[in-house]
């Protein structure tokens, strides 16, 4: 138990930093909570209209899910190299020293690095919808299926230019690649669970989108 708390703090600590407002102050955008949607990830930071301050942060907010994660599996790693019956075993996963730090704190890692970066206690729990964290952590435990995920979000991003709609179709899918791709059920169940996390972030998104309202990939939003 003890280990799955340290997994825990972990994936919540490096999910929580919020990118998107560091980046935007210190390019002297201000504090984008006062900008466009509110929401401190990339899409929102493209409407200060600097692409390339979004682009960091998409690829800053992906990133710290994949750390928190390798940081878990370092951990785990640690366990293993300190058993002498891991090297006798053709499958260390096997081995009875793994309920010490289960395989499954990986998992707990990537699903608090996705609820740090949705509910920083920092920003008191206002935080993303966390499209590219989710996508850092999927990326993190399986790159097929993060590469899945993430061609899924381009493909509708490119066809129809409303980043909301790509996003919620990619990680709807996601459960999908993972069963379809590997059959590791500890994976789908946490891609069931991130995909609800984020589709339930989006339900602004999805009334908009119901009335036609979504604002295309770009396009300046009004601060609500």
């Amino acid at each position: 138990m003890t280990e799955i708390i340290l997994s825990c703090v972990i994936g919540y600590l490096f999910g929580s930093i919020p990118f998107g407002l560091l980046l935007t102050k210190f390019a002297g955008h201000g504090d984008i909570r006062s900008i466009g949607s509110g929401n401190i990830g990339a899409t929102n930071v493209l409407r200060t209209g600097n692409k390339k301050l979004a682009a960091l942060t998409l690829l800053l907010d992906m990133a710290k899910g994949a750390v928190a994660v390798y940081i878990t599996f370092f951990i785990l790693q640690i366990f293993m190299d300190a058993c002498p019956e891991c090297k006798n075993l053709s499958d260390p996963m096997l081995c009875s020293c793994i309920s010490q730090f289960p395989e499954v704190s990986l998992y707990w890692s990537a699903f608090f690095a996705l609820l740090g970066h949705m509910f920083p206690v920092w920003l008191k729990f206002k935080g993303g919808k966390g499209v590219a964290t989710g996508l850092g952590v999927i990326f993190a435990l399986s790159w097929p299926i993060g590469l899945t995920t993430a061609a899924t979000w381009l493909v509708m991003a490119f066809a129809f230019r409303i980043s909301s709609l790509s996003a919620l179709v990619a990680v709807a899918l996601s459960p999908v690649y993972a069963w379809l791709m590997t059959s590791n059920i500890d994976l789908v169940v946490f891609c069931i669970c991130a995909a609800a996390l984020i589709i339930i972030k989006h339900h602004a998104n999805i009334k908009r989108l119901l009335k036609g309202e979504e604002p295309k990939i770009g396009k300046k939003k009004e601060a609500a």
